[in-house]
């Protein structure tokens, strides 16, 4: 497949990424992700103090990477949600967002989880939500973007053939 930057991005593409933007699915994850990260963010600085505080020092460093994990997590999805949002008031242009920097990233690898006793029951609900939500978002950011990057086969099985017809007969 041939390399296609945001400068050639099909136009059936930007308009996927704005119908994306301006849609119901769109606010729900929206609203989803900002709640979470303001929920996380509730409890980190208030229960969440007092949970660590009664945790043993292994359990407590444990519980500082978990947490460290998780706001770096939801910080990628409120991220990537907020360039969507620009897309949707017309604050960036939909080839903008093609852009290999506002894309999701990556989830490191989460390493040894165990610990000598287990996390706060809150802290725990907070973590499996926020991954269930980075997958999600990372599946829409695969499907609306893959293409763009040459990450995987095209989005559009009927552009994809058409491409492929006029690479195999040279038009």
């Amino acid at each position: 497949m041939r390399d296609i930057g945001p400068e050639a991005s099909p136009i059936w593409q930007a308009e996927a990424i704005s119908g994306f933007a301006r849609s119901e699915l769109f606010d729900r994850t929206f609203q989803e992700g900002m709640d979470l990260v303001e929920e996380t963010a509730a409890y980190l600085d208030g229960a969440g103090r007092q949970d660590s505080k009664l945790l043993s020092r292994a359990a407590a460093l444990a519980y500082a990477a978990e947490s460290m994990r998780l706001t770096t997590r939801l910080m990628q999805v409120a991220s990537w949600l907020l360039v969507q949002r620009a897309v949707r008031e017309g604050d960036m242009a939909p080839e903008a967002a093609l852009d290999a920097s506002y894309r999701l990233g990556a989830e490191a690898d989460g390493g040894d989880r165990s610990s000598p006793e287990p996390l706060p029951s809150p802290l725990s609900d907070l973590l499996g939500r926020s991954e269930r939500l980075f997958d999600r978002v990372r599946h829409l950011d695969e499907r609306m973007y893959a293409e763009a990057s040459g990450d995987a086969a095209p989005v559009h099985p009927v552009l994809s053939q058409m491409e492929r017809l006029k690479d195999a007969f040279g038009a």
